[in-house]
């Protein structure tokens, strides 16, 4: 029972020890005074009941008359002497009473091996465990460790992957619950908890697991992509370099673990402009203001950078979000839209009016929009539809570009302006504070009041 319950020599021997009590009390009464000898090694186990001898019996479970001892053990003892009977157990104890402390004993081991299990994994939290895949239910694997049955969740595996039955996996002890009473305790395992690839970075990078390298931070968005703030305890040593190895041999490892995961490393920096410049990247930033007291950071980007900053789907804005700690907020630098000649619109316009308007001086798309509405008019074949029909299409053609722009960001949960030739970074922040401030009043109901008695609607934009 030791070898294959995986219990403690001592532990067993007490609970055998409290199982045959039980059986003793339950036969010979409370009171019952006995001694138990167990050897474990020969699988013995003696008994003995032990009594005082009296003239007159008031308790049987600790007493007993000289005539009763004399037919049960042929000697003759005199009231005051101590009385030692060997019980047999399969005789004196009875078949019901077996059973009943059978089954005490089995659900005692079960409740020392559920302790064990969740003694054991509670200690390998945040630790990488090794098994295989013997089961799939409703997307949810069973995975078996050292006879164990370990749970990996739907939702703590990485999407792309598919698993099937017999397969080796790799996964982090994420988290150990105890369950019903009378269920095993539930052990939870994750391929996307970031800890998971700080502990495959420890495996593949000896630096990291010598602590000459420091993991600051890791942000994932499983299967798809991460970033990794890594620190070095020697000048000598590069951290990202060390990270990467050669020909990215080191990365490319943990890359395939995780189906193809991109993994972003950057050097982290204690100056949080510096290192939010950094977990932005690749974008190229202009201008970063910081909000200590809010948790947020409003980054001033050119308009061709934008995309980098936002990355797909907002991968990338939102893991240095996560990787820094602040909001981010993303502030476009208004271009300067390339004139775009009238040519290029000729279809649109006609080819009488547009021979109008080149015989006029008009020949680029920002000389039309430029122009006054009288001179256009004076154009011969153009009338005030028609002139609003072009510049139309003109204006959307320049606002094409930002609508893609800002629609990505929205789709992505991003939060994007677009700074107006004039305006600084630090006026977008006072007009938001400013913002904020009368909505806190209007809510708190102490420096506005309603016009009216008509329900006041407040809009809350989340970014």
């Amino acid at each position: 029972m030791v070898r294959e319950k995986g219990i403690d020599r001592d532990i067993l021997m007490s609970v055998i020890e409290e199982t045959f009590a039980m059986m003793i009390r339950k036969k010979y009464g409370m009171d019952a005074k006995f001694d138990l000898v167990m050897n474990m090694d020969k699988g013995e186990i003696e008994i003995y009941l032990e009594k005082t001898v009296v003239e007159t019996v008031t308790n049987p479970a600790i007493e007993i008359s000289p005539q009763e001892a004399l037919e049960k053990s042929g000697e003759e003892l005199d009231p005051g002497d101590e009385y030692v009977e060997i019980i047999n157990m399969g005789k004196d104890f009875g078949r019901r009473l077996i059973v009943t402390a059978k089954q005490n004993l089995n659900q005692r081991i079960r409740e020392i091996e559920k302790d064990n299990v969740f003694s054991e994994y509670s200690q390998l939290v945040g630790e990488i465990i090794a098994g295989e895949v013997y089961q799939i239910r409703q997307g949810d694997l069973f995975v078996i460790h050292n006879r164990r049955e370990l749970l990996l969740p739907k939702q703590e595996q990485i999407q792309r992957e598919r698993w099937r039955k017999g397969d080796t996996i790799r996964a982090i002890v994420k988290d150990v619950r105890r369950g019903a009473p009378t269920a095993a305790p539930t052990v939870i395992l994750s391929r996307t908890d970031p800890r998971f690839l700080e502990r495959l970075m420890e495996i593949e990078i000896p630096e990291i697991y010598d602590g000459i390298i420091l993991i600051k931070g890791v942000a994932r968005e499983p299967g798809e992509r991460a970033k990794v703030a890594v620190e070095t305890t020697d000048d000598r040593v590069d951290p990202v370099g060390a990270c990467v190895g050669m020909k990215g041999v080191r990365i490319h490892s943990i890359v395939r673990e995780l189906a193809n995961e991109n993994i972003d490393i950057i050097p982290w920096s204690p100056d949080p402009v510096q290192f939010l410049g950094r977990a932005l990247s690749p974008a190229k930033l202009i201008e970063i203001e910081l909000n200590d007291e809010t948790k947020t950071a409003t980054v001033l980007v050119s308009d061709d950078q934008v995309s980098l900053a936002i990355g797909k789907q907002g991968q990338n804005v939102r893991l240095a979000s996560r990787l820094t700690g602040y909001q981010i907020n993303l502030v476009k630098e208004a271009r300067d839209e390339e004139d775009i000649e009238l040519f290029d619109f000729r279809d649109e316009i006609g080819a009488e009016l547009y021979n109008e308007l080149i015989h006029s001086r008009i020949d680029t798309a920002k000389e039309f929009l430029a122009a006054q509405r009288e001179t256009l008019l004076r154009v011969p074949g153009m009338t005030p539809e028609r002139l609003e029909q072009i510049r139309l299409v003109l204006e959307r053609e320049f606002a094409q570009a930002d609508e893609l722009l800002e629609s990505s960001a929205e789709k992505a949960g991003v939060s994007l302006t677009t700074l107006r030739p004039g305006q600084t970074v630090e006026d977008l922040e006072e007009a938001s504070n400013r913002a904020a401030t009368e909505t806190e009043l209007t809510t708190d109901g102490e420096a506005a009041e309603p016009a009216s008695e008509a329900p006041v609607e407040e809009s809350v934009n989340n970014g």
